[in-house]
């Protein structure tokens, strides 16, 4: 029998060997792990090192959250440069060494100079990781099964999140109510709690480079450059003979081959290759300025003008990790299923009308619980369209040929708009006041629901070949 041309894996029933692909995929989700911890251990560390190295100024409080996304632009751009060289996996493990090493840094820094450098050098392993693992992801993973791999790398994010912040909270849990600065500074939370925080996140990344020593390189990264044997093997293990054959048959068909060893980021410039990076571009920026990051990285502030003290804003703080896991695991659940413009669009407009709410509980006053469950709310709106499915979008509409430079764009856009946001909000908040941000986001977050009404395509259940075809070579 034969088999009718062109083949498309997206009709060819494959047989699926799912622990291999999971297994795969949840080794190079570990770089999300990291990303998330690292990320997030700056939150609970803040009130500690802040006041160790003696930071009062709005600037030196923003930069102090801020630098590490200087390093994070500076990982994004070395990915997009090298990825496409080098290949995926051998990135992936200098991110993981990477991670382990600043994290000893900054667990010993002895003054804010060599603190920022180490932090910036860690926001070079996040840069790496945020850009690579759900792109390599993406490449090994069967469109049926794409979205919700992929999201598991913002779920292995959330984890780490969530690990970060109970051992935070476990770390100083024992921190009298109401401790002055000056006790704050002077006790073992202060010398030495907030280096711990820093310092475990050593023991993950240790993992994550062991486990990528076993993981196989992208099939996709492998058939571009030639390795057809070595590709079609993997695809083979992914979903078997007659899928590895199809999806070979796409992969060829996409990629000029003799145009595979001179990938340039100028070539994103091509009218064709315009609406693919546009979209890259905004959505990377939108999940970054719908504004839900400042709540992981000042917490501290939103909870202590919301009435909690320094004890209790850590464990709500916990409770916000918590509450992004959970609904990460729902977002899982319905990526594949429900597709990723219903969730984008839920997404903007739930938090829209949070924000509005929040801005309107600071304005009044409102204390305690209530703006602990707008707090919460807005975490879960967020962790369950916005967080992974953005992730998803922007690995699956770059061309094979270009991926890495696409996604190394994006994911660049994405860190400048993270950096102005973290940066910009203790100014923010100290000129329009809390109320004032947070209504200042929620129209940001209409103007990203008007954009994705506009201008997303539904991408579930289609081959990133199909993608390729649909959003870039169609006339």
């Amino acid at each position: 029998m034969i088999a009718p041309a062109p083949m498309t894996t997206s009709g060819v029933r494959s047989n699926d060997n799912p622990t291999y692909v999971w297994l795969v995929s949840i080794v190079a989700a570990m770089g999300g792990l990291l990303f998330g911890w690292d990320w997030v251990v700056i939150g609970g560390a803040k009130p500690f090192f802040q006041r160790y190295f003696e930071l009062t100024s709005e600037a030196q409080i923003g930069w102090a959250n801020s630098c590490a996304l200087v390093g994070c632009l500076a990982g994004a751009l070395v990915a997009g440069a090298l990825s496409d060289r080098v290949g995926r996996k051998r990135l992936l493990l200098g991110a993981a060494l990477l991670f382990a090493i600043t994290s000893i840094g900054n667990a010993l820094a002895g003054n804010f100079t060599v603190f920022i450098i180490w932090r910036m050098l860690g926001g070079v392993a996040i840069g790496l990781a945020s850009n690579l693992s759900p792109m390599y992801i993406a490449e090994v993973a069967p469109a049926a099964m794409r979205g919700k791999l992929v999201a598991i790398n913002q779920l292995t994010v959330v984890i780490g999140i969530l690990l970060a912040q109970y051992l935070n909270w476990f770390l100083v849990r024992d921190l009298p109510p109401g401790a002055t600065d000056e006790l704050i500074r002077a006790s073992w939370f202060g010398q030495q709690g907030w280096r711990w925080m820093f310092g475990l996140t050593a023991a993950p990344s240790l993992l994550f480079v062991v486990g990528m020593m076993f993981v196989p390189e992208s099939p996709r990264w492998l058939a571009k450059n030639g390795r057809l044997r070595q590709a079609r093997d993997i695809l083979s293990k992914v979903g078997g003979e007659a899928y590895a054959d199809a999806t070979m048959a796409e992969i060829q068909s996409s990629v000029a081959m003799e145009e595979a060893q001179h990938v340039r980021f100028s070539d994103l410039l091509e009218p064709k290759m315009r609406k693919a990076l546009v979209l890259g571009v905004v959505l990377a920026v939108f999940q970054q300025w719908c504004g839900i990051n400042v709540i992981f990285n000042y917490a501290e502030e939103i909870f202590r003008q919301a009435g909690y003290d320094i004890s209790t804003v850590l464990k709500n703080i916990a409770w916000t990790g918590s509450v992004n896991l959970v609904f990460t695991l729902v977002a899982l659940g319905v990526v594949d299923r429900r597709g990723r413009r219903p969730l984008m669009l839920l997404g903007s407009a739930g938090l829209a009308v949070i924000y509005l709410a929040l801005g309107c509980g600071y304005s009044i006053g409102l204390k305690g619980l209530p703006m602990l469950l707008l707090v919460l709310a807005s975490i879960g709106c967020y962790a369950m369209s916005l967080a992974p499915v953005t992730w998803v979008v922007i690995a699956e509409i770059f061309p094979n040929r270009i991926r890495g430079a696409g996604m190394a764009v994006a994911v660049s856009a994405l860190w400048i708009a993270c950096f102005i946001l973290t940066y910009t909000f203790p100014i923010l908040n100290a000129r329009l006041g809390s109320a004032g941000t947070f209504w200042l986001y929620a129209a940001i977050c209409v103007a990203g629901f008007v954009f994705i009404k506009l201008k997303l395509p539904e991408t579930k259940g289609k081959s990133l070949e199909e993608i390729e075809r649909e959003l870039v070579n169609k006339p």
